[in-house]
């Protein structure tokens, strides 16, 4: 549900310590989309520019900070109750929500990270495959940032991503090639590909938006990660589990019994239906989209995680950031490039 305009416009002024006419030329008051943490305006700076603004929600802070210092106590307490829960990665696992949904409350952070994956795409002379918002400092704040307006559609409209390029497939490779290569070559990595926050523009190029939840792999574990990663493209249970042990055994763990759950859950995802579904647009036209399930994915984390605990392993809590990132892109790949094999397609560059 979205927040009224006069509560929108009083947060506004009272962090950028401004009136919203000094900053803003124009500012829509109905939100272009409204989440559980904030909701996006559309406005125009008295520079020129058309830019989003994120807006914080009143009192969301406290709120998720009480609810999930709740749910970290909690998590601890049965740690204490049930030694064998040590050895789990229950309480790492609520860590990393906790910390990950508390950081997203620092819009500050947020561009930071925006400028930080700017400068890689920069470096790497990736602008002409992929882009992120340009951030404006002067008319951000902790509650408020204020970035470059993207017009394009979600990586799952199937007629949008057609109007905006000729070769779908080259669109999903230029994504994934970009999000691998920021993870081994980033300070961080965009940790919730979700279609909402993956665009095709009108330029053709891949748009990421909001970073509020971004991530890092240690060098310790990057090679384990990599030996996953590949063993997940190819199938390949046996090999999933030989580099999980690496990553994260805490005792000797039964390879051949970790492989056949791995097997498990891989049966599962590829048993995953994809299903289109009309949606209708504001111009009273109709549209084919993939719909994806984000409750799914979450689903599908979890029980390579219960896998992994029960066959005594306590992963890293980078790793499950990475396992829901890896799971949304296999379903992207299904979806929009069915004969693509990431493994062998030289166009594909997962840094092996």
């Amino acid at each position: 549900e979205s927040t009224r305009f006069a509560s929108v416009k009083r947060i506004v002024e009272q962090d950028l310590g401004r009136p919203i006419s000094e900053v803003f030329r124009s500012f829509e008051e109905e939100p272009l989309a409204s989440a559980s943490v904030a909701q996006v305006h559309r406005a125009v700076l008295k520079t020129g520019e058309e830019v989003a603004v994120k807006v914080q929600k009143p009192g969301v802070d406290q709120v998720l900070q009480a609810d999930l210092g709740f749910l970290y106590i909690a998590a601890r307490t049965l740690e204490f109750l049930s030694p064998e829960l040590a050895r789990t990665s229950l309480v790492d696992i609520v860590a990393e929500i906790r910390t990950s949904m508390l950081s997203e409350l620092d819009f500050n952070q947020e561009l930071r990270n925006l400028e930080t994956f700017r400068n890689f795409l920069d470096k790497n002379g990736l602008q002409s495959k992929a882009a992120a918002p340009r951030p404006f400092p002067e008319a951000s704040s902790k509650k408020v940032l204020t970035m470059e307006l993207f017009k394009g559609v979600p990586l799952i409209d199937l007629e949008g991503i057609r109007g905006y390029s000729k070769n779908p497939e080259a669109t999903l490779i230029n994504a994934l090639n970009v999000w691998a290569l920021s993870v081994r070559g980033c300070e961080i990595f965009h940790a919730d590909v979700h279609a909402g926050n993956l665009l095709v523009l009108e330029d053709g190029r891949v748009g990421f938006i909001d970073f509020g939840i971004v991530g890092s792999v240690p060098p310790a574990i990057w090679s384990a990660v990599e030996g996953v990663t590949i063993a997940f493209v190819a199938n390949d249970p046996q090999g999933m589990a030989q580099n999980l042990i690496a990553m994260g055994a805490t005792g000797k763990v039964d390879e051949a019994a970790l492989a056949k759950d791995i097997a498990s859950v891989l049966a599962r995802i590829a048993g995953l239906e994809t299903e289109v579904v009309l949606r209708g647009t504001g111009d009273g036209r109709v549209r084919a989209q993939v719909a994806l399930d984000d409750e799914q994915v979450t689903e599908l984390l979890l029980e390579v995680v219960r896998v992994t605990d029960q066959n005594g392993l306590k992963l890293p809590r980078e790793f499950a950031l990475l396992v829901k990132q890896a799971l949304y892109f296999d379903r992207y790949n299904k979806l929009l490039a069915p004969d693509l094999d990431p493994l062998r397609d030289a166009r594909v560059n997962l840094g092996t």
